[in-house]
């Protein structure tokens, strides 16, 4: 999230506020009953503490690589009992992707990812792929939520100046073509199930695995 606003040690997103229930309507669409939900980029906490108390079959597991973010998120998910500590979790670093896999005692059934890659360098997207790969069960579905460049799709004048100011901050960020995060999806054998357009000129994007593609532990870090 890119507007947290620090309140003692709750952080607190608006953006997360006005999205929260748009996707939540998605998610209760698409989730079955039950399962176990990983969340890459937690933020706040506000995503999966609203999430977890309207999906009451599912368990979660936040995760965020800023130091600031556990304590935030498990402020916002105190009493929630579907909900696991938060764990620190930089998917570029290989000790902290494996330090995740020692804590998860299962393959997932869901992995959400909310406005990570557009402020992160583009390896983000290929090490989340990779994640995805290795941690969903054969039916899992990976969720990804933000602004995304479509080639046969005009670009919002929001979204083209948010792209600007986003490489204006650093050269590394901005808004990524759908295109080539598919590609990268397509490496670990990942594909688009369903494109959802959102409030505020945003996607849902729904990827599955390729019939015959398994977990991958054998996927590389």
């Amino acid at each position: 999230m890119t507007d947290l606003g620090l309140n003692f040690t709750t952080l607190h997103s608006p953006a997360a506020d006005r999205n929260k229930a748009p996707i939540l309507e998605q998610l209760q669409r698409l989730l079955p009953a039950t399962g176990l939900a990983l969340e890459v980029a937690s933020g706040s906490g506000q995503h999966v503490a609203h999430f977890a108390a309207a999906l009451a079959g599912w368990r979660w597991q936040p995760t965020d690589g800023d130091a600031r973010s556990p304590a935030s998120i498990d402020a916002w998910c105190a009493g929630l009992t579907n909900v696991r500590p938060a764990l620190r979790l930089d998917v570029l670093d290989e000790a902290s992707a494996a330090a995740l896999a020692a804590a998860l005692s299962e393959p997932v059934d869901a992995l959400y990812c909310a406005n990570m890659l557009h402020i992160s360098p583009w390896a983000t997207c290929a090490a989340l792929m990779r994640l995805a790969a290795r941690h969903l069960a054969p039916q899992g579905l990976l969720v990804l939520y933000g602004p995304y460049l479509e080639a046969d799709v005009s670009t919002s004048p929001g979204n083209l100046a948010f792209d600007a100011d986003l490489r204006a901050r650093d050269a590394a960020w901005g808004i990524r073509p759908l295109a080539d995060v598919l590609a990268q999806a397509a490496v670990v054998g990942l594909h688009l199930r369903e494109r959802v357009a959102m409030p505020a000129n945003n996607l849902l994007l729904v990827l599955a695995r390729d019939a015959g593609t398994s977990a991958g532990p054998s996927i590389a870090p």
